[in-house]
């Protein structure tokens, strides 16, 4: 009497795997682009690495200059 029909049709699942493949391209081109995560985590790792190396520099001349006052020479 009742025909009701339980289960998903072969019409959804195949949108449902189209739209999980686009969704899947896109996040592949976010992270793996030109301008994508991974680049942009390279420039900012060799930024930081720069940064860190002057850093240091300033803080061994700093030190230098206070070891000359400690020791009584010129700053």
């Amino acid at each position: 009497m009742f025909n009701k029909e339980r289960g998903i049709t072969l019409v959804a699942l195949v949108v449902t795997i189209v739209v999980l493949l686009i969704l899947a391209g896109v996040a592949l081109s976010l992270t793996l682009g030109n301008q994508g995560l991974v680049q942009k985590a390279r420039e900012t790792n060799g930024a930081y690495e720069a940064g860190a190396a002057n850093d240091q520099a300033v803080l061994d001349n700093v030190t230098q200059s206070m070891n000359n006052l400690i020791e009584g020479g010129n700053p």
